[in-house]
């Protein structure tokens, strides 16, 4: 029987903000069941406490946006990703500033900040969100038409294809599968990390974005090649990394997901879309839980207490 996970002790970390540039002091506290995972924005008067949700994402330009104005948490999806894939579902999250620190740019550093506070199982069943009907979102048409999917599966599957034209990309793997009652998110998603394009740096820039962006903190590539001295840490990083934002994207709805999710060229907006669809439409999802002496439970591949990255 798998149970609700928090923190056993505290931790913090400092770093650079992907699209602000601004240095953030961020704490990662344990948080009693039935809170949820909760970001807190310390720097404002008083704090202002934003709790996780499909529909109180905002923007989804480049990253994944809870609440607007200046009560807003930008930047989430890599630090929710690192939460899913070690079964946190109870968590408080502090920040000084707007955006979550990008860290190296994947979700490995959130998932090594997270086992060094050690992970502690609450006395509460873990719940799912099951897919009973499949549900799909489209977007564009013709070069630009993209979408995404969940149908029933017990337990949580990816299936992620991405098309870009650009030589690098295309010389590695474009399409990935992996399957959470099997596969080790630590291992084979974690340290994935984003990725940008030369080409693109002014014009995010004049828009706010890419201020904090790196070759510490992200794959860039110029028009032809990579520029990261130590090249990529998986074959196919760049489908991995967007594999990594959806289990993060999807995981807004605070539980993990019983089904199917299968994707072409999808990114935060088309993600959030699917997950509103299926919480949604009457009869395509619900919240279930596993009694103690149910065989039923899928087998999610979640690191014991004591396993480290």
């Amino acid at each position: 029987m798998s149970f609700k996970r928090t923190l056993a002790t505290a931790v913090e970390a400092t770093g650079i903000a992907l699209h602000t540039g601004k240095r953030v002091k961020m704490r990662l506290l344990p948080a009693l069941a039935g809170s949820g995972i909760v970001f807190v924005r310390t720097d404002l008067s008083p704090p202002i406490t934003l709790a996780i949700g499909a529909h109180e994402v905002s923007d989804t330009r480049m990253a994944t946006v809870l609440g607007t104005g200046a009560a807003k948490v930008s930047t989430i999806e890599h630090l929710m990703s690192a939460c899913f894939g070690l079964g946190i579902d109870t968590l408080r999250i502090e920040l000084d500033a707007e955006e979550v620190p990008i860290m190296d740019g994947s979700a490995a550093s959130f998932a090594y900040l997270l086992q060094s506070g050690g992970l502690k199982d609450l006395a509460v069943p873990k719940q799912y969100l099951k897919i009973l009907k499949p549900v799909k979102v489209e977007e564009g048409t013709g070069s630009g038409y993209k979408w995404a999917s969940l149908e029933p599966y017990h337990g949580f599957k990816l299936d992620f294809s991405i098309e870009f034209d650009h030589p690098a990309v295309n010389a590695t793997g474009k399409q990935a599968v992996f399957d959470f009652t099997a596969q080790s998110y630590l291992d084979d998603i974690a340290k994935a990390r984003t990725f940008g394009f030369v080409q693109d740096v002014e014009m995010l820039r004049k828009l706010g974005l890419a201020r904090g962006g790196s070759l510490d903190n992200a794959i860039v590539m110029d028009e032809y090649k990579i520029l990261n001295q130590g090249g990529l840490r998986y074959h196919d990083e760049f489908v991995r990394h967007k594999m990594l934002d959806a289990v993060g994207d999807l995981y807004l709805c605070g539980l993990p997901i019983l089904g199917a999710y299968t994707a072409f060229k999808s990114g935060h907006a088309l993600n959030n879309l699917l997950l509103r669809a299926a919480l949604a439409r009457d009869g395509h999802a619900e919240v279930v839980e596993f009694s103690e002496h149910s065989a039923a439970e899928p087998a999610f591949k979640w690191p014991a207490t004591d396993q480290k990255l």
